[in-house]
């Protein structure tokens, strides 16, 4: 237990403090949240692409594509052939 005068939480001004303290540690957190927020928008300036990697690169969307469209290769079979789930698949070729 702390002992000093400003901890004791008995008194009016020591109630007081972990409020002010609490105070501090949001402001802190709305700074970090403010210069993560700045970074990311001076990346995409920057021309970063953000999150993942892409599972298939444009090569193996091709190659994908022509198995389904050409060959007549099942989705799931496709897939399973280049490790993505249906729904990446499915997703990349909409586009």
């Amino acid at each position: 237990m702390l002992a000093e005068p400003w901890a004791d939480t008995t008194t009016p001004a020591g109630r007081r403090v972990p409020t002010v303290f609490a105070s501090m540690v949001n402001f802190g957190c709305f700074l970090i949240v403010e210069r993560i927020s700045a970074g990311r928008v001076a990346a995409k300036a920057r021309g970063v692409r953000l999150g993942p990697s892409p599972a298939l690169d444009a090569g193996r969307i091709v190659h994908a594509r022509q198995l389904i469209e050409q060959d007549g290769k099942p989705i799931a079979e496709v897939a399973r052939l280049f490790g993505v789930h249906q729904a990446t698949l499915f997703r990349t070729l909409d586009r």
